[in-house]
Formats: structure tokens, sequence, C-alpha cells
């Protein structure tokens, strides 16, 4: 069983709140994904929008429920990739870093793509390709030049990114009020395509996505003041407070604008604002592109020192753990980084490039289901969050049962990612057991 660290090792100071942590959580999580994503699920899951966006809050609270009882278990940074290695070994623990990583360079590409869409187009038109390549390079410099600058930028994007949701539904709610809207839209569950059973699974698959974001905040949980209680309270709460936000923006959507409207938009939430005739368009879509731009910016500032923590460790190659002299930023892994961001960009779509970030979690997410019940029987001093054993069993067929409905374009992407880090994790495996070194 993997060895426990000493108690005269140093720790992070435990200054964190659970407000505080609610809203870090709730910024994370109420991001980017619904401002883009909303026709994508209107188009797979026809006009009962608000279904699998309450079908995905469901299956993410199961996995959730996994996280608050590991981060309480074990409240240190490492999250994810941490669980997986005291449970499973090293290769598992490797693969699902590797995992995260690839997650959040995907991301940042899908939402690269987002920002190029008709929300930008509001402004003016320029070619797609162009567009991400300024967007991504603009994000690297921000990256670049230091953690301090980009938490401020972020502090600033999240309150306009959530007044924006709140625009969308109070303006939406007066629509319904004039008598604009058509309820009948909010049963209409299926498509031609897609029958409703599978309308509802494969359109959770999407709306899943808007929910990722709360698994980060696993690395914070040292940092917080009595994280076996606060943590679940902070963690539930935010999660269901999205759900609450998202449920109500795919009501008043999908009453307020046709559903062929919205699922062939990508602003779809601008429809919303124009029906209203209230606000002018052109500031929703200024508010919509910060949300874009700060989701992007959030991931981009996890993923550079995640690639720079595993090649200072030996785990990726090492020209990656070089610094910017001083600005002290790892610049050879924003720069790589952002390379395979716009790559995938470039040979990608929205919605499947969504699906392979959706895909890429929901494997670090059945890991971690599984290490809750594996790590059972391992025993700490101190006391923590417990979970009912039907919460993380639930997690993880919830699991299986999205990975049944993913695409096959986006297992075709989704793979070969996996293969690579399969064979990275081997590698590094070997060569922990090599140098001999234990799991902590």
């Amino acid at each position: 069983m993997p060895a426990q660290r000493s108690a005269s090792a140093p720790s992070l100071v435990r200054s964190v709140t659970t407000f505080s942590l609610f809203l870090f959580i709730l910024g994370d999580v109420l991001g980017a994904g619904v401002y883009v994503l909303a026709g994508e699920i209107a188009a797979i899951s026809g006009g009962a929008l608000w279904v699998p966006l309450v079908v995905a809050l469901v299956l993410a609270l199961l996995t959730a429920s996994s996280y608050a009882e590991l981060a309480t278990k074990y409240p240190r940074a490492g999250g994810s990739s941490h669980y997986a290695t005291r449970a499973f070994g090293p290769f598992v623990g490797f693969l699902v870093g590797f995992c995260m990583l690839a997650a959040g360079i995907v991301s940042v590409g899908t939402l690269a793509l987002g920002f190029a869409g008709d929300y930008l187009r509001t402004f003016v038109t320029l070619p797609t390709m162009l567009v991400v390549v300024v967007f991504l390079a603009l994000l690297a410099v921000l990256n670049a030049r230091g953690i301090s600058e980009s938490m401020w930028v972020n502090r600033v994007a999240t309150l306009i990114e959530v007044s924006g949701l709140l625009l969308v539904i109070v303006l939406g709610a007066i629509v319904l009020l004039r008598g604009n809207g058509e309820f009948s839209r909010l049963t209409t569950l299926g498509t031609p395509e897609n029958g409703p059973v599978a309308a509802v699974l494969a359109g959770s698959v999407l709306a899943f996505y808007s929910y990722v974001g709360f698994e980060t905040s696993v690395n914070i949980a040292e940092e917080t003041k009595d994280p076996a209680r606060s943590y679940p309270r902070a963690l539930f709460g935010a999660l269901i407070t999205a759900g609450v936000v998202y449920a109500l923006i795919g009501v008043v959507a999908s009453a307020v604008v046709p559903t062929d409207e919205l699922a062939g938009s990508s602003a779809p939430l601008a429809r919303v604002i124009s029906a209203a005739g209230i606000v002018p368009p052109v500031v929703f879509s200024a508010i919509a592109l910060v949300a874009v731009a700060n989701g992007a910016l959030l991931t981009g500032i996890m993923s550079s020192p995640l690639t720079y923590g595993m090649a200072a460790d030996g785990l990726l190659p090492g020209f990656l753990g070089r610094l910017l002299p001083g600005r002290r930023t790892p610049w050879v892994a924003i720069v790589v980084t952002t390379a395979l961001s716009v790559l995938l960009a470039l040979t990608g779509t929205v919605e499947v490039l969504a699906g392979t970030m959706v895909l890429l979690l929901l494997v670090v997410f059945l890991a971690v289901n599984a290490s809750v019940l594996v790590l059972r029987r391992d025993r700490v001093e101190h006391a923590h969050f417990r979970v009912p054993i039907v919460l993380p069993v639930g997690g993880l067929i919830s699991c299986l049962l999205l990975l049944t409905q993913v695409e096959g374009q986006v297992w075709r992407r989704g793979l070969p990612l996996l293969a690579v880090a399969a064979v990275l994790a081997a590698l590094a495996a070997w060569r922990r057991r090599r140098a001999g070194t234990s799991v902590r």
C-alpha cells in the first residue's frame, strides 16, 4: 500500500473557506461550454434541451461524490492521478495524468473554434484558421507573462461570463412573459436521427462537457479549512447551482428559439438575446467572447504547468521543463501545448473536439470511481467524507454508459491519444520500478 506522507512533511496553509471554494468551483463549471454547445446539444436531443443538461448533472454528481471522498481522505495536490496511483500503481496513475493533460489541450482547441464562430462574426468576418492561430497565440503570450496576470484577467472574465448567463435567463423569461415563446418544444425529445432514449444519452455526452472543471478543485483541498466538512458542501453546492442555471438556460433557449435555429448556430444564446430586443446583440456577443476566451485561458493555465511538472518528474521529455528567464514560466510547455491545440482546432469541429475531451475525462472518471472502491480498505487517521458505495458504483456505470454513446469519429480522434498515453505510462512505470521509487 502506498506510504503515508510523514507528519513532519510541509503542508500548505489551510486558508480557503467553504464559500471561497464554492465560488472557485462554480467559476470553473459555469464556463464557456454552454455558450457554444447549446446548439449542438439541441441538434442531437431536440427541443427538450434541458433534459440532457439535467441528466448530465446527475451523472456528474455521481463521480463528484467519489472526488469528495478521495479529496478529503487524501487532501493534497495531485488529484486524479494521485488517487489512481495509490489504488492501481504508476501505470494507471500516469495514464490518468496524461488524459487530464490531453483533455486540457483538446478543450483549448474546442474553445478556440468556438471563439471563431458566430459570436465573433457579429463584429467581423475572418477566416477561421486565422482567428484560431491569433487567438491561441495571444493566450500563450498571456500565460507566458505569468500566473498573476492570468488570474487577474480570469477574475474579471468570470464575473462577465456568469452575468451573461443570468442575462440570457432574465431576457428569455421576459420573452416568455410576453407570450412569444413556444412551451411545447420543451417536451419534444428526439430527432429524426435519434429516438428519445438515444437523444438523451447522446446529448448528455456533449452536455457533460459543460460540467467538467469540478475535478480540478481537488488540487486545493489541502488548502481548505476543515476539508472533510467544507469540500463536499462546496463541491455539491456548486454543481447543483450550475445545474439549475444550465437547466434554466435550456428551458428559455428552447422555448424562445425554434429548435432548427438553435441547432444551426454556433452562437445559440445570442438568438435568445435577439428575440428579447432589449440588449443589442453585439453586447451579448462581446460577453460570450469573453466567456470563451476565459475558459481557454483557465484550461491553458492548467495544461502548461502540468506539462512542465511531468517533464520535471522525467515523465515527459526534459526540454518541456525549460523556463523563460525573468518570468520563470514554462515557455516550451506553453508553446508545445498551444501548437497542439492549434492543430486539433484546425482539423476538427466543435462537436468532435468536445466529445474527445469528454472521452478522455471519462477514462479519468472511471479510474477515480474505481479508486474509491479499491482504497476503501486504506485507513487514514483523520476524519473524512465517506459516500455510500452505491454512488461510486453508479459513477462507474454512468461513465461506461456514456462511453457507449461516444461517436465513431470521436473514438478515431481519441484512441491515438489513449495509445500514446498507454505507451508513455508503460515507460514511466518501468523507469519507476528501475529507480525503486515508492508511491506517496
